[in-house]
């Protein structure tokens, strides 16, 4: 399912076409794609907000498959230090990080989401609305013992939700539990807090389960009601709608944005205690209005969450069997892509949309 050209998603823009099947270079392997996680940074490629890198271009950033073919030159599956080399036959996932320089200032110093010279998956390279994708070894990573459909979210969804959590201080990396919240005086205190999830979809659902895992108490922000009985269900002490004073009158210590609508920024901030870590988890947001000084006042931050690293990736994924994480997904055939986004648009989606091509 191919974008030629960016158009809102009512125009149903993607076209089924026929494309050769692509040839792994030497580090890359071909993969049959089982499953394809549909996100909101599709959405926004699909309609221009994002501007075009490569036109025409095969979305799809989600990508669960199995390894059919490999290039020359194998290496370890997710940039693992010491691991094995991927083999034909694995089931792998590849997420919006295609591939990073490893030379720029921001690979040397660990930042490799920062990426000079990045590649992003179905934005520079063809993704998986595709029966078949290639993907370098070391950005692609071995899967939990999920489905193919369970596990799809995770890609983007749950590494976004995840570096979110990190950089929030609500986790504190392979160590799941122990985030930090604001203390007297400027000191931290390692002890759970509570946290706001604004906008409940795919990587809030996710988010939420880590933060409660975490010993985390959380509060989601929602317009919709079966949005809000979904955070309920996975552990949320509290649901309502954006403005709302939190069950109770608590003060958030931490804040996550997931909806692309910059309003939200002000609200999460007006609704966090001193010192609180306010981050947006969206890669496109309508403007954030003027901030009045007293609203970020006593220490509260407001930050930006941009793309993940590996490490982002190896944590997640192997905490969600840990937890384990459950995922709820909405399953489209391949040729309902044009669907499936709509769906998304229209905030119509309980928890995740998945395309599935096995």
């Amino acid at each position: 399912m191919r974008l030629e050209r960016p158009r809102p998603a009512d125009e149903r823009p993607l076209q089924l076409v026929e494309l050769p099947v692509p040839r792994p270079a030497p580090g890359e392997v071909l993969i049959s794609v089982h499953a394809c996680g549909v996100c909101h940074t599709d959405l926004h490629t699909v309609e221009g907000e994002l501007e075009p890198h490569r036109s025409p271009v095969v979305p799809g950033h989600q990508i669960v498959g199995e390894v059919v073919a490999l290039g020359d030159g194998a290496v370890p599956a997710g940039g693992e230090p010491g691991g094995a080399p991927l083999r034909q036959g694995e089931r792998v996932g590849v997420p919006w990080l295609w591939r990073a320089c490893g030379a720029c200032r921001y690979c040397r110093r660990g930042d490799e989401n920062l990426c000079e010279n990045a590649l992003f998956t179905g934005y520079d390279v063809d993704g998986g609305y595709a029966e078949y994708t290639v993907a370098p070894a070391d950005f692609a990573y071995r899967l939990p013992d999920m489905s193919d459909l369970d596990v799809a979210p995770l890609l983007c969804a749950g590494i976004i939700g995840y570096r979110c959590l990190r950089l929030t201080g609500v986790v504190s990396g392979a160590g799941l539990p122990g985030g930090e919240v604001a203390g007297a005086g400027g000191a931290r205190r390692s002890r759970a807090g509570r946290l706001g999830l604004y906008g409940f979809g795919a990587a809030a659902h996710i988010c939420l389960q880590v933060a409660v895992y975490a010993g985390w108490e959380v509060y989601a922000f929602t317009r919709g009601e079966e949005h809000r009985a979904l955070a309920r269900e996975l552990g949320a002490v509290w649901a309502g709608a954006a403005g709302e004073e939190p069950g109770g009158g608590q003060r958030l210590n931490a804040a996550i944005v997931f909806a692309p609508a910059g309003q939200l920024a002000l609200d999460a901030l007006r609704a966090c205690d001193k010192g609180g870590v306010v981050a947006l988890g969206g890669i496109f947001s309508s403007p954030i209005p003027p901030i009045d000084y007293p609203v970020i006042y006593d220490e509260r931050v407001l930050r930006s969450v941009a793309n993940s690293t590996r490490q982002d990736a190896r944590e997640l994924l192997r905490a969600a069997g840990e937890i384990p994480i459950k995922t709820e997904v909405e399953p489209f055939d391949l040729e309902e892509a044009n669907e499936a986004l709509l769906a998304l648009k229209e905030g119509c989606i309980r928890g995740a949309a998945v395309l599935r091509l096995r």
